[in-house]
């Protein structure tokens, strides 16, 4: 499913230079914030990180090209999707995948091929881009089921679960555009019919900040 003075600089030159046994045990620290993570957890970060990029960036050039306001919110959510993730990289000391990176412009190879595709997509009427944002977040809800799986750290399960919580919200919010552009049941495009059913016959959800 959301980047990275001189005074401040000052401080902390001096700290570090006053304090030579903290900086010795901030560096550990740090060792050992990064040593805590799987090769799979690490892996998994870097691409959520990129995965909400996505979801951002599409949505933003989907609002300039239709003009749909579902667009334009949940854009700013995956916004803070992202910054969200984001956090967790720096508290792991990892390096930002999305940093620097223009919209429509991504690390992953996968994650870059998948954006060109959704756009070609997206571009055709209102109702691909509709369905685009369905694939988006049934695609993030996947995802992120199956990164908690695979995760053992506390603070990354409660991110990934307030994203995942996001993702059912947004989901809800496509299947009723396009449910009212249609006047047909929105129909699942990723995960199983079921799965999207028991998101849609529930209500919105107050997700944690």
């Amino acid at each position: 499913m959301f980047k990275k003075s001189v005074s401040a600089f000052a401080l902390a030159w001096a700290v570090a230079i006053s304090t030579p046994v903290y900086a010795a045990s901030h560096s550990s620290t740090a060792s050992t914030a990064l040593s805590s993570l799987s090769q799979v957890e690490k892996s998994d970060l870097l691409f959520m990180r990129e995965e909400e990029k996505l979801a951002r960036d599409v949505y933003l050039t989907l609002y300039e090209t239709w003009g749909l306001a579902v667009f334009s919110n949940i854009a700013s959510s995956e916004q803070s999707h992202m910054d969200a993730v984001l956090k967790l990289l720096r508290t792991y000391r990892l390096p930002d995948p999305a940093g620097g990176k223009a919209i429509g412009e991504f690390t992953n190879p996968d994650l870059q091929s998948l954006y060109d595709t959704l756009m070609e997509k997206g571009r055709l009427s209102a109702l691909d881009a509709l369905q685009v944002g369905g694939i988006i977040e049934e695609t993030d809800m996947r995802d992120l089921a199956g990164a908690i799986d695979r995760s053992d750290n506390a603070d990354i399960d409660a991110t990934y679960e307030n994203l995942l919580c996001g993702s059912r919200n947004h989901l809800r919010a496509f299947a009723r555009n396009l449910e009212s552009l249609t006047s047909q049941p929105y129909t699942a495009l990723v995960i199983t019919q079921d799965e999207v059913d028991t998101v849609l016959h529930n209500p919105m959800e107050q997700c944690s900040q």
